[in-house]
């Protein structure tokens, strides 16, 4: 895909590397994104997961990590650059989308942060294993690059516009946040069974494809020959079916099956994020 080469004056970027875990807020939604990352993508429990981050979040202390310039953590790596031309894309794109429906207001680009090895986040504990995952309370999309090569042997193939589909889909969860689709969907999640409330992450998840899709689909005259089939291949290898292999029950299912994360990106890159919407209407 053919982004232009990234500004620091127009984007938000921290990075970091080595880092550890500070104390943090309670146990929320963000521990429940990247506990179900560290299961789905990395077959770690994710109560586990759950459990360890909520531990570092009552006050486990470690040292922080060395701080890098937004210049510095764009260049680190040919990742990382990419990594920022997206951002800065994903930025453009979306804020036009806002303005073109009168909520340019609303508005807000979010942060990302490259780190390698773990990091602190308003949601807790961050670290390579759990992959690439957005928290909420501070508006962060995390990034520990080395992840795209896992994801190449994943998908059985690499290229840039599969690693875009992650970051725009990372993305998809901060429109989710700033809309405030997330949070009508954690209140629903309360109140509901635990087979319910993983119903409803399956939609958010489907929805945050389809965006990432729009994404896309808003920048087609960037499109090059094969990435729509690296994007495709990368959502499918990500599907709860297939990273479970069939130990896991549909109803415990997160993220959505192969077919529907396929679906749901292909729905998106027709270009109108309204159609995304189907996802999170619930009764």
């Amino acid at each position: 895909m053919r982004l232009n080469p990234f500004n620091t004056g127009n984007i938000q970027v921290k990075g970091s590397s080595g880092g550890g875990v500070g104390k943090a807020g309670g146990l929320g939604c963000g521990t429940i994104i990247i506990a179900a990352l560290g299961y789905f993508v990395f077959g770690l429990d994710p109560f586990q997961t759950a459990a360890t981050v909520e531990s570092v979040q009552q006050g486990s202390q470690s040292s922080g990590g060395t701080e890098m310039s937004e210049q510095e953590a764009c260049t680190a790596n040919e990742y990382s650059r990419e990594a920022c031309d997206g951002l800065q894309s994903l930025n453009q794109t979306w804020a036009r989308v806002f303005q073109e429906q009168g909520l340019g207001d609303r508005f807000q680009q979010p942060t990302l942060h490259l780190y390698s090895g773990g990091v602190r986040t308003a949601c807790g504990n961050g670290s390579a294993n759990m992959g690439p995952f957005y928290c909420p309370s501070d508006q962060t999309i995390y990034i520990d690059t080395s992840f795209y090569d896992q994801l190449a042997r994943m998908a059985g193939g690499g290229g840039d516009f599969a690693r875009y589909y992650v970051l725009a889909h990372e993305y998809g969860h901060h429109i989710q946040t700033i809309t405030g689709i997330s949070g009508q969907i954690r209140s629903q999640q309360q109140r509901v069974s635990r087979g319910q409330a993983n119903q409803l992450n399956v939609r958010m998840e489907l929805q945050a494809d389809c965006y990432a899709g729009v994404w896309a689909g808003k920048n087609r005259n960037l499109i090059e020959p094969g990435d729509i089939e690296e994007g495709m291949r990368a959502a499918s290898a990500i599907g709860d079916d297939k990273l479970t292999g069939g130990r896991v029950s549909s109803e415990n299912f997160t993220h959505g099956t192969s077919a529907q994360r396929s679906e749901a990106l292909r729905t998106g890159l027709r270009g109108d994020d309204s159609a995304c919407d189907a996802y999170t209407i619930v009764s």
